[in-house]
């Protein structure tokens, strides 16, 4: 499948395991990976630095065959979720950055337009996430693209 906003097909991508069965190697209990993923989402560590973590440093390669949840559902059984899931608050983040970029360089176009890609993206992202009922329904966000051009 293409990308949306450019002309490659995007192949570089890791290969997820091809069992669905938990791998035998893995020394630890359920209890003790859910306490690890609890202890590093208190530490401020986001959900996908955390599934990293558990793949390189504890071996674990995929945990929702290991525990029969994913990260956020474990998160959210011990009320340590975020109000605004991890990849919106990544696209704002980086919105916000292309902003404060346009500031310092008025004259930058091609910003102009990669503002108006990373926004739509967050206009579309937060419509699905509020339609599923992950965000609070009254979240919006307010758009600079019109004041930088």
């Amino acid at each position: 499948m293409g990308r949306m906003y450019s002309h490659s097909k995007g192949k570089s991508h890791s290969i997820r395991p091809t069992s669905k069965c938990s791998p035998s190697w893995v020394m630890y209990s359920q209890d003790k990976v859910e306490a690890l993923i609890v202890k590093m989402a208190k530490d401020e560590i986001p959900p996908s630095l955390i599934g990293i973590k558990l793949r390189d440093e504890y071996g674990i390669p995929l945990l929702k065959t290991f525990i029969g949840k994913s990260i956020t559902e474990v998160l959210k059984e011990h009320n340590l979720e975020k109000d605004i899931p991890e990849d919106l608050e990544l696209l704002v983040k980086r919105a916000r950055g292309i902003q404060s970029h346009l500031k310092r360089n008025t004259g930058d176009r091609k910003n102009v337009r990669s503002l108006e890609l990373v926004e739509a993206k967050i206009h579309r992202l937060s419509k699905r996430y509020k339609k599923l009922g992950l965000m609070p329904p009254d979240w919006k966000y307010v758009s600079k693209v019109a004041q930088l051009a």
